[in-house]
C-alpha cells in the first residue's frame, strides 16, 4: 500500500509540473526584418506566466554582440499585460548592425521559475546604401536641425506691435479728418509807420505850399488848413489838447511849457487866421507867405530828435477763435506725434522680422 501510494504522488507532481510548464509561454519577435546599415531594429521577448512567477531575462553589456555582426546597443523592460488570468511581460533589445549580411538571429534563453524556455529564431537582413560614385556632386551634406518655423512665444510681440501700429494709423487719420475740419484762424498783422510830428507837419505845410493857396482868394480855406496843421503838430509833440483849445489858450500853454521860440510870430499867426476865418479879413500875399514860412519855421525850432519807426499791431483774436487755435495745436500735436510712434515701431518690428526670418 505505501508503495502504491508513493506511486501516486509521484505522478500527481509530474502532472503538476508538466501543467506548470504548459502555461508557461515564450514569443521572441523583431519589428523589421531588413534595415539599413546603422539603423536600428527592435527585438521583443515576451513570457506569459503566472502572477508571481519569477523570471530571468538574458543580459547582454552595452555594444555586445548578440552574434558576429549584431551589436545589442541597448535593453530596457517593456509592457506588461494581463492575458486570461496570466501575466504577459516582455523585454526589449536594441539592434543594430554595419555590415551587410543576412544574419540569423538565436532564439533567446529565459528562466521563468528556475526552468529553461527559449523563444523562436529570427532573421535580420542587413541592408547597404547604394551610392552613385559616378556623379560625386550629387552628395549632399547632412542637413542642419532646423528650428520649428513659428512660435507664438517669438512671434506674440510683433503680432501685437502690429496691432498699435494699426490703430494708431487709425487714430492719425481720424486726427488729420479733424484738422481739416477745423479750419486755420487767419491774423492779418498791420504794419503801422510811425511818422514823427514835425515830419507830418512839414510834409503838410509843404502840400498847403504847393497847391498855391496862399495866392488864392480863399484865404479862410488857406488859414483853416494850416491852423489844423499846427494844432495837430503842438498836440503831439507837447501832449495837450490844442485841436479843442482857442488860439489865446494855445499860446497861454506854449509860454507855460517855457520853450519860447517862435511864440511871437505863432501868436500873430493864429490871430490873422482868427481874423481871416471870423472877421471876413482879407490878409495880404505877402502877409500869407510870411505866416507859411513862421509855421515852418515853429515847427523846425521846436522837433524831438525822434525817427520813424515801424509797429507790428496783432489783432486779438476772440475767444472762440482763440480756442479754436487751441484745438488745432493739440491735433497737430497728435498727429506729429502718431506718425513718430508709427516710425519708430514700424522700424522696431522690420528689424524683429529679420531677426527671426533670418
Amino acid at each position: 500500500m505505501r508503495f502504491l501510494r508513493n506511486i501516486i504522488i509521484a505522478v500527481g507532481i509530474m502532472f503538476s509540473a508538466v501543467g506548470r510548464a504548459q502555461q508557461v509561454q515564450v514569443e521572441q519577435t523583431i519589428d523589421s526584418i531588413a534595415i539599413l546599415i546603422g539603423q536600428q531594429a527592435r527585438m521583443t521577448l515576451a513570457v506569459t506566466a503566472r502572477h508571481d512567477a519569477k523570471i530571468v531575462w538574458p543580459r547582454f553589456k552595452p555594444s555586445q554582440f548578440l552574434v558576429p555582426g549584431v551589436e545589442v546597443v541597448e535593453q530596457h523592460d517593456g509592457e506588461v499585460t494581463e492575458v486570461d488570468g496570466m501575466t504577459k511581460v516582455s523585454h526589449v533589445y536594441t539592434l543594430t548592425s554595419f555590415d551587410e549580411k543576412l544574419y540569423a538571429i538565436p532564439a533567446l534563453t529565459v528562466k521563468v521559475d528556475g526552468r529553461t524556455f527559449k523563444g523562436s529564431q529570427l532573421a535580420l537582413k542587413v541592408l547597404t546604401v547604394p551610392v552613385d560614385t559616378l556623379h560625386p556632386n550629387q552628395f549632399f551634406p547632412p542637413k542642419d536641425v532646423q528650428d520649428n518655423p513659428f512660435l507664438w512665444s517669438e512671434w506674440r510681440m510683433v503680432f501685437w506691435l502690429s496691432i498699435v501700429v494699426v490703430m494708431l494709423c487709425l487714430l492719425t487719420g481720424y486726427l488729420y479728418v479733424r484738422l481739416k475740419k477745423n479750419k486755420p484762424i487767419i491774423t492779418r498783422i498791420r504794419i503801422v509807420r510811425h511818422v514823427p510830428a514835425h515830419q507830418k507837419a512839414l510834409h503838410e505845410i509843404e502840400e498847403i505850399k504847393a497847391s498855391h493857396m496862399a495866392n488864392s482868394e480863399n484865404q479862410k480855406e488857406y488859414y483853416t488848413r494850416l491852423t489844423d496843421t499846427l494844432r495837430k503838430y503842438i498836440e503831439e509833440r507837447f501832449g495837450f489838447n490844442a485841436m479843442e483849445m482857442t488860439s489865446n489858450e494855445i499860446i497861454c500853454r506854449l509860454r507855460e511849457t517855457g520853450d519860447q521860440k517862435g511864440i511871437d510870430e505863432l501868436h500873430e499867426l493864429f490871430e490873422t487866421a482868427d481874423l481871416v476865418k471870423f472877421a471876413k479879413h482879407n490878409a495880404l500875399i505877402n502877409e500869407n507867405d510870411l505866416n507859411l514860412v513862421n509855421a515852418a519855421k515853429f515847427i523846425d525850432e521846436t522837433k524831438t530828435a525822434t525817427k520813424e519807426v515801424e509797429e507790428r499791431i496783432v489783432p486779438k483774436l476772440s475767444e472762440d477763435e482763440e480756442k479754436t487755435r487751441k484745438n488745432r495745436v493739440t491735433l497737430k500735436t497728435l498727429i506729429y506725434t502718431s506718425v513718430v510712434l508709427v516710425i519708430v515701431l514700424v522700424a522696431y518690428i522690420v528689424y524683429q522680422l529679420s531677426q527671426l526670418l533670418g
